[in-house]
């Protein structure tokens, strides 16, 4: 099957050939501007009670996929792809809020990923690009 033409990165003014919406530089440009435009991690609920929480979960969920119960390949690009990669964030399955949301604080909506796949997920859910 043959593959689309590359296009030009879909930042204005910039003319490289791509094959995803915007160039790497631009990628990382806007990802770094969405970053600097969000609260810290702190003030949007994730405070010491949740690295106390956090740290217990990945302890007891060391993979990347791993679930309660068992892991799911869902939003794991590491099991998709057959890959044991170690997980470094602790995902809510379902988005959340904040900590006043019901299921910020229930295991059953954690998961635990990889800082890529944790990334490409959040991206996909702010309505970024993705992988």
């Amino acid at each position: 099957m043959p593959s689309l033409p590359r296009r030009p990165c879909s930042y204005p003014g910039c003319n490289v050939l791509t094959d995803h919406g915007r160039c790497e530089t631009h990628r990382l440009q806007v990802r770094k501007e969405q970053d600097q435009q969000r609260e810290s991690s702190h003030k949007r609920g994730y405070g010491h009670r949740w690295q106390k929480a956090r740290k217990g979960w990945l302890r007891a969920h060391p993979l990347c996929g791993d679930r309660l119960g068992e892991a799911s390949a869902e939003h794991s690009e590491c099991l998709q792809q057959a890959r044991i990669g170690m997980g470094t964030d602790v995902d809510h399955i379902v988005p959340v809020q904040g900590p006043t949301d019901p299921l910020f604080w229930q295991p059953s909506n954690w998961q635990t990923l990889c800082h890529s796949c944790h990334s490409t997920k959040t991206s996909r859910e702010d309505g970024g690009f993705g992988r």
